[in-house]
């Protein structure tokens, strides 16, 4: 899985995974349709410092959770 290469497919691995990592319960929320695929490499880099991070704080958590809003459409 190579995921340096901006795709819908990989956008909704991202997003899958980080749904998953942050807990978030309402999927519907990080849907791939929702974000735009120019932002990819904002929301890979989100994802790659919540994987290198591993546990975050409930106010780590937040603030990715903002991030992710900011980049939706």
């Amino acid at each position: 899985m190579n995921l340096e290469t901006p795709s819908q497919e990989n956008l909704k691995i991202l997003l899958d995974e980080i749904a998953d990592h942050l807990s978030i319960v309402n999927r519907t929320i990080m849907d791939a349709k929702d974000y735009d695929l120019n932002k990819y490499t904002e929301l890979k880099s989100l994802y790659d410092l919540i994987k290198q991070k591993g546990h975050l704080s409930t106010l780590e958590t937040q603030a990715f959770i903002e991030e992710l809003r900011n980049t939706r459409k």
